[in-house]
């Protein structure tokens, strides 16, 4: 175990360091910032002096462990839109995107559960049939037509809830937060519907056919005849092996929330990391569009690596594979 520990967090470094390596390769294709910082009566030697005061003129392999040598000292560089440092902008935007990302998982993670369970049961019902529907459209429609449709139904045609922005927000400490306050709380409503409903109906689709597999094998059968309760037989005997898989799965698609937030924040202009790395990209600001990417991946990186030791601990079974593999 402790072999596999250390193994999965040294290739969880390499991974950083690969999509690193990646984004910077990639950000030349972007633009060139300096056309955006100068005004139009720069000369040659304006752009040559400052590109090379912005380590641009240097080859990308440098620039990439130069941001690294600095990023290490907790130096992610300064926005050159904004020309404040990246550090102080991340920290004002990621609570409103973890927050978002938190309650989308908590509602992909309960709700799909528990529908999934519910459509097992009672698979011929008319409920399971419009669930199961209802589940397609989730799955098939991309998340901003689904942003959309929200927004016209419950903004404009109801006008129930906001269709843009955060709300009230109450700062604790060094943290912005929406819930404590009605206007936060409706305006997170429509952006976590929006974000976590592909998730739901994943997981939702996952745990109905989990459970239709588990509730068909013999010791289902024998804990029924044994007179056992019937939510017993579900939720101690069915639903727990049912939910085995289901967890690298869900574990996977929880990652997801944070990583692909950028699109339902742009629809709902939530002041998050999504919208700024849109931002960044329009003025190619590469400090914040690096320290926007690496921040992501480690995220997804440090999911996967729990959810993968969470799966270990759950399935005994594969402890003793994974002790001799570390040996």
């Amino acid at each position: 175990m402790r072999a596999h520990l250390i193994r999965r967090v040294l290739q969880s470094g390499l991974v950083l360091l690969v999509v690193g390596f990646v984004a910077f390769s990639m950000f030349r294709f972007v633009g060139d910032p300096v056309d955006n910082m100068l005004g139009p009566e720069r000369t040659q030697a304006d752009i040559a002096r400052l590109r090379t005061d912005l380590g641009l003129d240097r080859p990308i392999p440098v620039q990439y462990a130069r941001y690294l040598a600095q990023a290490v000292q907790g130096n992610l560089g300064v926005s050159y839109r904004l020309g404040r440092p990246v550090a102080d902008i991340l920290a004002e935007r990621a609570p409103a995107t973890l927050e978002l990302a938190a309650v989308s998982g908590l509602l992909a993670l309960v709700g799909g559960v528990a529908l999934g369970v519910l459509t097992a049961i009672r698979r011929g019902g008319i409920a399971t049939g419009v669930l199961m529907t209802l589940s397609l459209v989730g799955v098939s429609l991309p998340t901003f037509l689904i942003g959309i449709g929200l927004i016209y139904v419950f903004a404009i045609c109801l006008g129930w809830l906001p269709s843009f922005g955060r709300g009230d927000t109450v700062q604790i400490g060094g943290w912005t937060t929406g819930l404590l306050t009605a206007s936060g709380r409706r305006a997170l409503i429509l952006p976590a519907l929006t974000l976590g409903l592909y998730q739901m109906t994943l997981i939702m689709r996952l745990v109905r056919s989990q459970m239709l597999e588990v509730l068909s094998h013999d010791h289902i059968r024998f804990a029924r005849a044994r007179g056992l309760p019937e939510w017993r037989v579900l939720f101690r005997h069915a639903l727990q092996n049912a939910l085995v898989p289901v967890i690298t799965v869900a574990g996977l698609q929880l990652g997801s929330i944070i990583a692909f937030a950028i699109v339902t924040e742009t629809v709902f202009q939530w002041p998050g990391l999504g919208l700024m790395f849109i931002n960044a990209i329009r003025f190619v600001d590469i400090p914040v569009m690096a320290a926007y990417l690496m921040l992501i991946s480690a995220m997804f990186v440090a999911i996967n690596l729990l959810v993968d030791l969470l799966y270990l601990f759950i399935d005994p079974r594969l402890r003793p594979a994974q002790q001799r593999s570390g040996g």
